[in-house]
């Protein structure tokens, strides 16, 4: 039996004080055309910490140091060929992260982003997503159960599991 070999990824819920979550616009090759709105975020390095590899990526991605240890809300296993190039799949754990809003700017250029699918980012209010009907997907596809959760409820006891 072979072993599924899935893609460790670190993600940031990051609320405003509006609770407003902070979206990365993922534009994917394949399917071309298809775009993701994410959390940022993204794969955890070797010998690097999930908690390092999250506030390495929010610093590159969004431009938002985070200096505290934000609590572990969501966990998420993807297993779907192609879902992440190189992989079977994809495991995302979700920290939050409460800040008040701003505008995002990553440390890497439009380049380096472009490089890594980032074609922009958006402040997102649960509203929003839920009544949004276009061609954009949401990463969850059911992001705003959760989301609504998490602003409702506040920070689980556990991480909860996330479907795809």
């Amino acid at each position: 039996m072979s072993s599924v070999n899935l893609r460790h990824s670190v993600r940031a819920i990051v609320l405003d004080e509006d609770d407003r979550i902070l979206l990365c616009r993922f534009a994917i090759p394949e399917p071309a055309g298809t775009v993701v709105w994410a959390a940022p975020g993204g794969g955890i390095e070797q010998g690097e910490t999930p908690l390092a590899a999250l506030r390495r990526e929010l610093w590159e991605e969004v431009g938002l140091a985070v200096r505290t240890d934000p609590p572990h809300v969501w966990h998420q296993e993807v297993v779907a060929p192609g879902h992440a190039v190189g992989y079977d799949g994809v495991i995302n754990d979700y920290f939050l992260v409460r800040t008040t809003g701003f505008d995002p700017r990553g440390a890497l250029s439009d380049d380096e982003l472009a490089a890594e699918n980032i074609t922009g980012s958006k402040w997102w209010r649960p509203q929003e997503i839920a009544d949004y009907d276009g061609p954009d997907l949401f990463s969850p596809r059911d992001l705003v159960t959760p989301l609504r959760g998490l602003i409702t409820a506040g920070v689980p006891t556990g991480p909860v599991l996330l479907g795809l």
